[in-house]
């Protein structure tokens, strides 16, 4: 099995790769769209605005995607900030096309794959991606096929490192035995951990998990509920004790809030100060199996 050289701090970073050290609370950038992920987003300046004020609140791990928009996201990004610039990692991925809001669909055949990386190397406006993740599997087109054209992509110095998404622990250890995987992201939160055994595959590997899909819902979020409580103890929102619990969960979790508000960005953000006593991370640990 491939090496993958990613590490842990406990200083609140992590080094994707083992050279790409990063805050571990980072911004998703999904929502600087229109509605239902699709177009311009209503107010171009704003979104703008989200993202300068992300990196002065020290985020440098940045994730986007060519089909939010499709190419919107990229492209805001490229304009409000400085892809190349040391410090700030900017992951994007291929793999899924667009035809309409709301509407997604697999594409890992490798010339879209090719097509799709120059897009996004243009969009932002660098010569290399510092993280370039397959979006989703394609079940027309051999896993082993789609894996490996990233891994030409990244021999080509188009790419520095390789990402999953929405992959099962068999398919990371099918991409492991192609190229180096450094970060996997899939659907999980609090009340949602299908990913569970991904998760762990990943904190035994020392491989970033990208959770997407991060906040709490169900009926651990209603009024009174576990979340309601130990948000009031601790002054926060259900949505900052969700995060909380995500950064105490495992050294290798590296959230992905997204939002189009710079205060609610700001109010992410905060999440990562809120420290959660063992007593509230033994019940909060438990809401998944009540």
């Amino acid at each position: 099995m491939t090496s993958n050289g990613s590490s842990a701090t406990s200083s609140g970073t992590f080094a994707i790769g083992g050279d790409l050290v990063v805050n571990r609370m980072g911004y998703g950038a999904m929502r600087i769209t229109g509605e239902g992920v699709w177009g311009e987003p209503p107010d171009r300046d704003a979104a703008k605005d989200v993202l300068r004020r992300a990196v002065e609140l020290d985020v440098n791990l940045i994730d986007t995607a060519d089909s939010y928009g499709p190419d919107v996201s990229e492209r805001l990004i490229g304009e409000a900030l400085e892809p190349g610039a040391d410090g700030l990692v900017v992951a994007t991925k291929g793999g899924l096309t667009r035809s309409g809001p709301g509407q997604w669909a697999a594409n890992g055949h490798p010339e879209h794959l090719r097509e799709a990386c120059e897009g996004s190397l243009a969009r932002l406006g660098v010569e290399r991606i510092d993280l370039y993740q397959l979006h989703s599997p394609d079940s027309d087109v051999p896993f082993e096929e789609s894996v490996g054209t990233l891994a030409e992509l990244r021999s080509e110095g188009k790419v520095r490192h390789v990402g999953l998404s929405n992959v099962s622990t068999g398919e990371l250890a099918t991409a492991q035995e192609i190229v180096p995987i450094v970060s996997v992201q899939n659907r999980y939160s609090i009340t949602d951990r299908a990913a569970e055994d991904v998760l762990e595959a990943c904190d035994e590997l020392a491989i970033g998990f990208l959770p997407w899909f991060p906040l709490a819902a169900g009926s651990a979020t209603r009024p009174g509920g576990l979340l309601d409580r130990v948000a009031d103890a601790h002054g926060a929102t259900q949505a900052q004790i969700a995060l909380a619990w995500l950064l105490a969960r495992s050294p290798v979790m590296l959230p992905i809030p997204g939002t189009s508000s710079v205060e609610h960005l700001e109010e992410n953000i905060a999440a990562a100060e809120i420290e959660l006593s063992d007593e509230e991370l033994a019940e909060l640990d438990a809401v998944a199996a009540a």
